[in-house]
């Protein structure tokens, strides 16, 4: 009776029953639950933990067995009786010539109740003493590929006798090293050292355990009886499957090797004679774990001399599923090789789906579970470069959000996300970074500059001194062109001859004007205020307003009937990109980034660049209201314009906290 009902409790289509309830293995068993989505991989467009059909990974895979009856010619072997007062036996021939044969491709094939089909070894002689060679014969198999096992079982073939010591091993690297995974006893201290029945603990978990369990269990003599060893019966942290690395890799495994080492135990051994029997009348109830009582037959022992035996198998299962780390819902034969491989989801790669394909590297690869599928993500290179790698000290500095490192950047770029313009070139501002010519070459003057690599956001190359300009091509204010390629800009002297000031010959012939530099001879512009590089926060107090602003665009001097020079106006159109100090009245009374608004300069100041203004740049300008005409931005005498610099935002940020220190 029991054997019948472990038999269905262990059939592959009801396996997840047999570890229901209150059984820790119950946790990883939900982890197997049915997923009927259409892509089990994906909830719309949020990934999420998926699996492999739970399958036997035995059925139809070959066996390698060490022993095998009829293959060196006619062997005789003897079944029971069935009836169970009879002590003799029924025996028959195996003949591998004359088809009477029971191969290993029986172990794996349907298992038919109807059509009982055996493996069986060859005539074993059986030990007679405690120092006699165990009787060992093995069974190997080969999964093929690394899968995740809930349970090993084998059932023997009816009216065989079932061996006294079992030993069930696995690997995990395709047969190069085993490690046990079950034993059975009836003396597991004398056999395999172990104790009978012991307990697992958190730090001994990937411990095989030894049981004589299956020396109480009653046969079905129609269908033979059966062991099964579940993998994470007593193992505490099987309810949290999903966060235990050990207990997901002691169930995993690519092969399984079953060696039996005694049909029976020699009577010196121990007190009594264990050899298999036939169940007399004597029987008694106990709980089977699932909730019933069913009755257990007490075999008692009889004292028959056998000197030799044969072991007999008629199904060998292993139920799991294919190991894919959450990341796959079936395997697939590679077309190449033929190996049995994930079908990889989450931007993973790998037979197992064990690690993240190539250049989503930006978090770490991890096994997918219910609350995390673990995606493995992109790289940002902004389409700079096909290589990058993962950083753990990047990725825990950003909140473990980011930790890829771009290699090999291309299209003149650097940094950890392709960001930056390497050295010689700068960021072209009217592109988009992910564009293939963001950078642009420094293109310094060879004798204006002092060096050939530019500021890699404004373009700025370093000028020698009394030369101005993006890339070094010009005198500044003050200086004047010399021949020298040392000194190309030299001052001018503070007392100007009248002879010099009469001097009003045209440059040489061979001049030009966007290569050679521009002096401002002959104008008086005296001392630029506007463009004072200091900044305090009195300064800041003083004014009525603090602005970082844009300049979008530049208009032509206003025409006013006859106006003269000192009266002639430039008008800007900018666009106001912060406020850090907002006057209660005038323009910047309104709200100031609904639309540009216009900033007027005096013609004159601007040729004597004060300030110097560019379109498509920022500047910070603090001002007054007074110097500022209607419904525009007015640059007087008392404001301050200074091309915008990231550093100077955190210095208007501590200015604009203090401004209730001003006086």
């Amino acid at each position: 009776m029991k054997s019948r009902i472990l038999f269905w409790i262990l059939s592959h289509h009801a396996i997840q029953m047999c570890f229901a309830g209150s059984s820790p293995a119950d946790s990883y068993l939900k982890m197997f639950s049915a997923q009927p989505l259409t892509d089990p991989c994906y909830d719309e467009e949020r990934s999420r933990r998926c699996i492999p059909d739970f399958v036997n990974a035995a059925f139809g895979a070959q066996i390698v067995a060490s022993s095998q009856c009829g293959v060196n010619g006619p062997t005789r072997y003897c079944d029971q009786s069935d009836i169970p007062s009879n002590t003799e036996s029924v025996c028959h021939v195996c003949d591998e010539s004359n088809h009477k044969r029971f191969a290993s491709t029986s172990l794996t094939d349907l298992n038919n109740p109807n059509n009982v089909t055996c493996w069986r070894s060859d005539s074993i002689k059986s030990p007679t003493g405690p120092n006699a060679p165990p009787d060992n014969v093995t069974l190997t198999l080969s999964l093929g590929k690394k899968y995740e096992l809930t349970y090993v079982s084998l059932q023997f073939c009816p009216k065989s006798i079932k061996p006294d010591s079992i030993a069930i091993y696995k690997s995990a690297d395709f047969g190069k090293s085993w490690q046990p995974f079950q034993f059975y006893s009836s003396q597991c201290r004398k056999v395999y050292g172990r104790p009978n029945r012991g307990t697992i603990t958190k730090s001994n978990e990937q411990e095989a355990r030894c049981s004589d369990s299956h020396r109480h269990s009653g046969d079905t003599s129609s269908q033979g009886a059966r062991i099964a060893f579940s993998t994470l019966e007593g193992r505490p942290s099987a309810p949290d499957f999903d966060s235990s690395a050990v207990l997901q890799d002691w169930v995993t495994a690519t092969d399984i090797r079953v060696i039996f080492h005694r049909l029976q135990m020699p009577q010196d051994m121990n007190e009594e004679f264990f050899l298999e029997s036939h169940p007399v009348e004597t029987t008694k109830y106990r709980d089977d774990g699932i909730g019933a009582n069913i009755i257990e037959s007490i075999a008692t022992p009889t004292a028959v001399t056998m000197s030799t035996h044969d072991y007999a198998v008629s199904d060998f299962a292993v139920g799991g599923r294919c190991k894919c780390n959450g990341h796959a819902s079936k395997c697939i034969k590679n077309e190449t090789d033929g190996l049995l491989t994930c079908e990889c989801r989450h931007n993973t790669a790998g037979r197992d789906c064990e690690r993240c394909r190539p250049f989503h590297f930006d978090r770490p690869w991890g096994r997918a579970t219910y609350r995390d599928a673990n995606e493995c993500k992109v790289c940002n290179c902004n389409g700079h470069a096909r290589r990058c790698r993962f950083n753990m000290e990047l990725f825990k500095l950003s909140g473990r959000i980011s930790g890829g490192v771009c290699l090999k950047c291309r299209h003149a770029t650097t940094g950890r996300h392709c960001h930056y313009c390497k050295e010689g070139y700068y960021r072209d501002p009217s592109k988009s970074i992910d564009h293939r010519k963001v950078c642009k070459p420094c293109d310094c003057h060879p004798i204006g500059s002092s060096g050939k690599t530019c500021n890699h956001t404004s373009g700025q190359c370093p000028c020698k001194d009394g030369v101005t300009g993006l890339t070094c091509n010009r005198c500044a204010r003050g200086y004047q062109q010399s021949r020298s390629h040392i000194a190309p800009c030299i001052k001018i002297p503070r007392l100007i001859s009248a002879i010099q000031q009469q001097n009003t010959a045209p440059e040489p012939e061979d001049y030009d004007p966007d290569t050679s530099y521009r002096s401002d001879r002959g104008r008086e512009c005296g001392k630029c205020k506007a463009e004072t590089k200091r900044l305090n926060l009195n300064k800041f107090c003083k004014r009525d307003y603090a602005i970082m602003a844009k300049i979008i665009d530049r208009n032509t001097p206003s025409e006013t009937s006859n106006p003269t020079k000192d009266q002639q106006l430039t008008k800007f159109i900018i666009s106001v990109q912060a406020v850090f100090k907002k006057p209660s009245g005038g323009i910047l009374g309104t709200a100031l980034r609904r639309t540009p608004i216009t900033l007027v300069i005096p013609t004159k100041d601007l040729e004597c660049r004060c300030p110097k203004l560019k379109t498509n740049k920022s500047y910070l300008i603090l001002g007054k209201n007074a110097e500022s005409p209607p419904a525009a931005l007015g640059i007087g005498p008392r404001s301050i314009v200074i091309e915008w610099k990231d550093d100077w935002y955190s210095r208007m940020k501590r200015f604009q906290r203090n401004i209730h220190s001003c006086v």
